[in-house]
């Protein structure tokens, strides 16, 4: 069997052979304050510079100029990931997360018959983190379930992140050159028969059978802000402050733009609204994919079901952030609203969730997992990062209810245990969605 795997800036029964993997990742090192950074920062000389010249830009315009400027932008040229950078994310915290995402990838491919090809696919990987235990979980289950994987595709907008996922991926630099005449393509020979080239955009990676994992991604994509007002909806833009020089404020457009034109869902009972139409897109051009090749895709983020208001907020060293305030020094993001993704679907796929993060990686085993883990450490440093982790990524005060999962399917995946339940034949049952049920293990 040949798995392509891709970057792109789950009830199964599980044998316990997929829990039994050792501890690999070490602690990481103390939070550090970042030193404080200019207001008047380039980026902010940038847009001050732009708004005199074409007047207030809508807050979809300053998140794609503040995190992907080619010059720089946040996310191009600043390593925000990590106990030094901003925020950290489920993978750095805890190998658990990774490898039963990993199950989850398995526990699919197998209830689609174990197809001979298919592609893993990550949207935006960061590090590679993610995938590197995914991929794990891959070559340890293949004396069980004959999985072998065979090669892959990247895509990551960020050129060190490119080279930091590499080298998680290899954990030697074995080649890295670039290819194809792409200056943002990068392809990596892992070993013989692995390669992993680099993509920035969803449509260059080739089509077929797929499985794409989305965790934190859709947050960071530019959002439109929305009022409603006495005389209808108006877009939220961002202007120069006239009473603070250097300053930015956000002000209502004085009449109805293209966005609060066509954006917004007819009967919109909120006061104030944030669409993303780049995840939408996104979404519609997996959906497609799904739809004419199978698959399925995995989403984990931090969103609500179309009730949140205002969730436009920036990150900069592990604290909260003015997103106006020095721009460029700070990850901005914006919850998603899952049921504009489901809407995108336009019914095209079955989709299931959102649930709580708690209850997805419950449902996956991760109780079986930590003690697995617990019972083969030997010092108290491995042991405290161990439940440390696993507290982070399920306590509901921390993020066990804020992340939720979200995924998107073929009809037919779903169908078939509808039909099954009804039909007479004997057989084994299609297995149901890992991790939105609960997974029984022997």
């Amino acid at each position: 069997h040949v798995v392509r795997f891709t970057i792109f800036c789950p009830c199964l029964l599980v044998s316990a052979a997929f829990l039994k993997w050792p501890w690999r990742r070490h602690s990481s090192s103390s939070a550090q304050k970042p030193p404080k950074n200019s207001q008047l920062t380039p980026m902010l000389k940038h847009l001050l510079s732009k708004i005199k010249s074409t007047g207030p830009i809508t807050v979809a315009e300053y998140m794609r100029e503040v995190l992907t400027n080619p010059v720089m932008g946040y996310y191009l040229h600043k390593d925000m990931l990590g106990a030094d950078g901003d925020f950290v994310t489920s993978p750095e915290i805890s190998q658990i997360f990774g490898e039963l995402l990993g199950v989850w990838c398995v526990s699919e491919w197998m209830a689609a018959g174990k197809p001979k090809a298919f592609q893993l696919v990550e949207l935006g990987p960061g590090r590679g983190t993610l995938t590197s235990d995914v991929l794990r979980v891959g070559v340890q289950s293949y004396p069980y379930s004959g999985l072998l994987i065979g090669s892959g595709h990247i895509i990551e907008c960020h050129k060190k992140l490119q080279t930091a996922a590499a080298l998680t991926y290899i954990k030697q630099a074995f080649n890295l050159s670039s290819g194809r005449g792409r200056p943002w393509y990068i392809e990596i020979s892992l070993k013989p028969g692995l390669e992993v080239p680099w993509h920035r955009v969803i449509h260059f990676f080739p089509l077929g059978y797929a499985f794409y994992l989305a965790h934190e991604f859709f947050d960071a994509l530019p959002i439109h802000k929305f009022q409603k007002t006495e005389k209808g909806w108006r877009e939220v833009l961002i202007d120069l402050d006239p009473q603070v020089p250097h300053n930015l404020r956000f002000v209502l457009a004085p009449s109805p733009t293209m966005a609060s034109k066509t954006l917004l869902q007819a009967g919109e009972k909120r006061e104030h609204v944030e669409v993303c139409p780049d995840a939408g897109v996104i979404i519609q051009r997996l959906t497609d994919r799904i739809f004419e090749h199978g698959g399925a895709v995995l989403i984990a983020d931090y969103g609500h079901t179309g009730i949140k208001t205002d969730t436009f907020r920036g990150f900069c060293g592990h604290k909260l952030h003015d997103v106006l305030t020095a721009p460029g020094t700070a990850d901005l993001t914006a919850d998603v609203d899952f049921s504009y993704l489901q809407r995108m679907t336009e019914g095209k796929v079955a989709t299931l969730g959102p649930i709580t993060q708690q209850q997805f990686l419950r449902n996956m085993g991760i109780d079986l997992r930590l003690q697995v883990l617990l019972r083969n450490v030997t010092d108290s440093i491995t042991h405290k990062h161990l439940t440390g982790g696993y507290d982070m990524l399920m306590n509901p005060k921390k993020m066990g209810e804020r992340f939720k999962f979200f995924s998107l399917l073929p009809h037919s995946r779903l169908s078939t245990l509808t039909k099954e339940k009804s039909s007479n034949k004997h057989g084994p049952p299609s297995p149901p969605v890992a991790g939105f049920r609960h997974l029984a293990f022997e």
